[in-house]
């Protein structure tokens, strides 16, 4: 069965009912390895085609699909069709010049791609390694009213699918036929994985995933990339793609584990709705990082005044702030503040000092650090005409709260996620080494999937199994020599091409950020530090720079290259054993290539540590 994106659940109320009809023969009809997309923006003008078929063999296909009967039809040429309305007649564009229109734009944005064209000597050479193709799907005219209403003369029979053609009954190989009669050309030979996803990264430029390390080839030679190209494309996952584009209305929910890519779908849905309603957007996360993190990737989307990202807490200082509410008296002990400012952001909202429903949507990351009379309160921010709100979380990662998590449903939160929840497996942020590693850290926790009412409890992540060097553990004699030694592997990483942006210290303690901080400025090494309020909202901002951040600000963030110091400093004498792996697991986690750990002592987690690097190598 061939993937439709959307699902046809997702979007068959806003198609005709032909093109329902046409979806699920597409879906019956075409094999596993058949890619399909209705009604989605393609090409940099993004346009809308009704069906954009993409398969490795066989090539790129265009099609616009109309119900037409002939009754309505009045007349139609090469140029244009009129239809009898209520209104009168009414001129179109002929389909399938709408249709050949934006194939060409996308088959000349693919040309430009010389990854994606034969080379010279080839005897193809300079053409599209894909054939492709377009036509029209007309699904109220049989073969035999278009032919005795000569319609080829408009519409060449071969780029036509009538009524007839695509009856439930229709033989699947006689079905694809028709459709493969589109096109003018054929190869012998099938697309790579790595050219199917750069085909959908010029196609569809709502799925790139855009990062530092993609970076661009220098001009020169004639095999160099045009300067918009980047060397390595990035793109969602098919299954990524499906769940951004499916999310229907009212509140969703999206458990998934560690490099799932909740925060890239959180954007995807981000930049949907911030073009498609009037109406403010409002973005949460607990770390100040992440919302700088996540506010770098709203105004590079040009969407900075229709979205409001920020961390929770400053949120409830603004809404307090905004709307003249008395704030509570700062004092020594920073959580009690904290929890005084959001209960008398609570009491506003219960008093109608702070209105409820300011918001068209709300999208909530790194939910799994969030109270549930947090949830209740932000909840009541959408407006119920909209009724659209996101959450993303995952328990394994809960590394905030500081009492025993309170087993209560989403709905006892105002959160309607029953029937409403979609799950995520899959990590594909690290490498399997490095996803092994952290695992040992919080398989003890995890237990298994359980659920619990309509909240999924733990999730244990499964390895896409991209391979990568092994992580290092590295032991030093003091922790001088551990700052210097990290310093050193920041300098070899630089002189090795690695971006300053792509690497990240991530430290448990301030005093070993210090000590690290001392031994980069000794080498002229270019850091942003993440120590208080001002620079980690700073964060992504200036000049490319090694991130020092620490365990818990480094939630929701990644990095080619990540170092861990001082694992021999936990758990800690008094620490809680379990927080303090869940910290280590979410540090590890968020390397996507290279991972280093140093010690200076020994630990318990140094020694499960070795023990699961020793099990790997002999493992090899």
């Amino acid at each position: 069965m061939a993937t439709l994106i959307p699902t046809r659940a997702a979007c068959q109320s806003r198609m005709t009912s032909g093109e329902r009809r046409f979806a699920q023969r597409l879906e019956e009809k075409l094999e596993d390895d058949y890619l399909l997309w209705y009604d989605v923006p393609v090409g940099m003008k993004q346009r809308r085609p009704d069906f954009v078929i993409l398969h490795p063999r066989r090539g790129l296909l265009v099609l616009e699909v109309k119900d037409w009967k002939l009754e309505t039809l009045h007349a139609i040429d090469k140029h244009v069709v009129q239809l009898r309305t209520e209104r009168g007649l009414v001129k179109h564009l002929n389909p399938l010049l709408q249709a050949r229109d934006i194939l060409l734009e996308l088959v000349d944005a693919l040309k430009r791609d010389p990854s994606l064209v034969h080379p010279a000597k080839h005897p193809h050479a300079g053409k599209l390694v894909a054939p492709w193709g377009h036509g029209v799907v007309l699904t109220g005219i049989t073969r035999a009213m278009f032919d005795r209403n000569e319609l080829g003369n408009a519409l060449p029979s071969h780029l036509v699918i009538c009524q007839d053609e695509m009856l439930e009954s229709m033989d699947a190989e006689l079905f694809q036929r028709h459709l493969w009669g589109m096109f003018s050309y054929a190869f012998g030979h099938s697309l790579s994985l790595p050219q199917v996803e750069r085909i959908r990264w010029h196609v569809f430029p709502e799925v790139r995933i855009h990062a530092p390390k993609q970076r661009e080839l220098p001009i020169g030679d004639e095999h160099s990339r045009p300067p918009s190209i980047p060397d390595i494309t990035r793109v969602m996952d098919l299954q990524q793609e499906e769940l951004a584009r499916s999310l229907g209305d009212g509140h969703r929910v999206i458990h998934g584990v560690a490099g799932s890519g909740k925060t890239m779908i959180l954007g995807y849905r981000c930049m949907q709705l911030a073009r498609s309603q009037e109406q403010p957007i409002l973005v949460l996360c607990f770390n100040r990082s992440l919302a700088a993190y996540l506010m770098r990737l709203v105004e590079g989307q040009s969407l900075k005044a229709r979205v409001d990202v920020r961390s929770f807490h400053v949120w409830c200082h603004a809404m307090l702030r905004t709307y003249h509410v008395t704030e509570p008296m700062k004092c020594a002990d920073a959580d009690a503040f904290f929890a005084a400012q959001v209960q008398a952001v609570i009491d506003g909202v219960e008093r109608g000092a702070i209105p409820r429903a300011q918001y068209g949507a709300v999208l909530i990351d790194e939910g799994h650090d969030f109270e549930p009379e947090w949830l209740k309160l932000v909840a009541q921010m959408v407006d119920p005409a909209t009724d659209s709100l996101l959450l993303l979380y995952d328990d394994a990662q809960a590394i905030y709260s500081r009492r025993e998590r309170r087993k209560v449903s989403f709905s006892s939160m105002g959160i309607k996620a029953v029937g409403r929840t979609t799950i995520l497996k899959l990590n594909y942020r690290n490498t399997q080494e490095i996803l092994t590693v952290a695992k040992a850290f919080v398989d003890d926790l995890v237990g298994g999937d359980s659920q619990g009412d309509d909240m999924p409890v733990f999730l244990n992540p499964e390895s896409v199994g991209r391979r990568g060097p092994m992580p290092r553990f590295v032991r030093l004699a003091s922790r001088v020599a551990e700052a210097d030694a990290i310093a050193e592997h920041v300098l070899d990483a630089q002189s090795n091409g690695c971006s300053p942006n792509d690497i990240a210290v991530i430290w448990r303690h301030r005093r070993q950020a210090e000590a690290i901080a001392q031994a980069l400025s000794r080498r002229n090494l270019p850091f942003s530090w993440a120590k208080d309020s001002a620079s980690k909202d700073a964060l992504f901002a200036g000049a490319p720079s090694v991130k020092l951040v620490s365990m818990h600000s480094s939630k929701g963030l990644e990095f080619e290259n990540v170092l861990i110091p001082g694992v021999d400093t936990m758990p800690g004498d008094e620490a809680n054993s379990a927080a303090e792996a869940k910290l280590l697991y979410v540090a590890m986690t968020r390397s996507t290539n290279r991972l280093t750990l140093t010690c200076v002592g020994d630990s318990i987690f140094c020694t499960r540590v070795e023990r699961t690097l020793a099990n790997l190598a002999a493992a090899a």
